[in-house]
């Protein structure tokens, strides 16, 4: 199993590309059957780690749907820091629009909460979750995830646009730290 070197951090091999791709177009085949072709319907991007899977999913809706993007912040280095700094806010009016939260991983479901929670303010017709990664080891929020990909152990992955303190996010395949 090969492993790499970042920021100091070793990661090996975890889930392949070609695993990654199949989990995306599954995630969007239940989307395409659940949300009507009548419903106004925006995905929101939580940057920056979602961005990849975001750009990938899209592709595979066969429905109109916009996307906008939030971005936050709760980590440094591979630990949560405990707080969520929201640093650049949606431009798209969601007031009774579908509204589909895309995030890369939730991990304790602190930023996600904090993000359902914002987002409910603004009267959406309806708010989903869909998320690539979960770790429900780490889950301290109940959070309802309507579309998910991977279950993951309770330790700090990288790549397909989750990062180490900024790297990472461009390989292709997923490494998990290897302590």
């Amino acid at each position: 199993m090969k492993s790499i070197v970042v920021e100091n951090e070793t990661f090996k091999y975890f889930i392949k590309f070609k695993k990654i791709k199949k989990a995306v177009k599954s995630i969007a085949r239940q989307m395409n059957n659940d949300i009507g072709k009548d419903k106004e319907t925006i995905f929101i991007g939580i940057l920056n780690g979602s961005f990849i899977f975001a750009s990938d999913l899209i592709r595979h809706i066969k429905f109109s749907v916009k996307i906008d993007f939030i971005r936050v912040s709760s980590y440094k280095g591979y630990k949560s820091a405990g707080e969520i700094n929201e640093i650049y806010g949606l431009t798209e009016d969601i007031k009774n629009k579908c509204v589909i939260i895309i995030e890369d991983i939730i991990d304790s479901g602190l930023t996600m909460k904090n993000i359902f929670d914002t987002i409910l303010r603004q009267n959406p017709a309806s708010v989903k979750v869909a998320s690539l990664f979960v770790k429900p080891a780490s889950l301290k929020e109940n959070i309802k995830i309507d579309y998910k990909g991977f279950d993951v152990p309770d330790k700090f992955i990288i790549g397909y646009g989750l990062d180490y303190n900024g790297f990472g996010r461009n390989l292709k395949d997923v490494y998990i730290l290897d302590n």
